[in-house]
C-alpha cells in the first residue's frame, strides 16, 4: 500500500520538474534566437538585471555584474513576496528591502525554484 502512495504522488512531482525544465529549455532558445546566444542562469539573471537597470548596452564591472545579478533575483522574487523595491540611488540602482526568508530547500531545488520565478517574470514581461 506504501508503494502505492508514493508511485501516486511522485509521478505528479515528476511530470512537474520535467515541465519546468521543457519550459526553461523553450526559454533559452528563444533568448538565442533573439541575442544569438543560449544563456545559462548566469546569463539569465544578468540580462534581467540589466533591463531592471534600465541604462541600456554598457560595459560593467565584474562587481557590478554581480550588483545585476541581485537585482535580477530580487525581481523575479518580489512577484511571490520575498523582496519589495524600496527606490534607486542616485547613480539609479535599484534597491530592494527583504520581506520574507528564503525557503530552506536543497539546492536543485533551490535552482528549480528560481527557474520558475524567471520563468514567471518573462511571461509577464510578454516575451513567452
Amino acid at each position: 500500500m506504501i508503494y502505492i502512495y508514493f508511485s501516486i504522488t511522485f509521478a505528479p512531482m515528476q511530470h512537474l520538474t520535467e515541465d519546468l525544465q521543457v519550459r526553461w529549455l523553450k526559454l533559452r532558445i528563444k533568448l538565442k534566437e533573439q541575442f544569438g546566444i543560449k544563456p545559462d542562469m548566469d546569463g539569465i539573471l544578468l540580462l534581467i538585471g540589466v533591463q531592471e537597470f534600465g541604462a541600456g548596452p554598457q560595459q560593467f564591472t565584474k562587481e557590478q555584474k554581480q550588483d545585476l545579478m541581485h537585482i535580477a533575483v530580487c525581481t523575479v522574487l518580489s512577484p511571490s513576496g520575498y523582496y519589495i523595491l524600496e527606490g534607486h540611488d542616485e547613480e539609479s540602482w535599484p534597491h530592494f528591502k527583504q520581506l520574507l526568508p528564503l525557503p530552506d530547500i536543497f539546492m536543485k531545488d533551490q535552482e528549480n525554484f528560481l527557474k520558475d520565478h524567471i520563468l514567471l517574470y518573462f511571461q509577464q514581461q510578454n516575451f513567452i
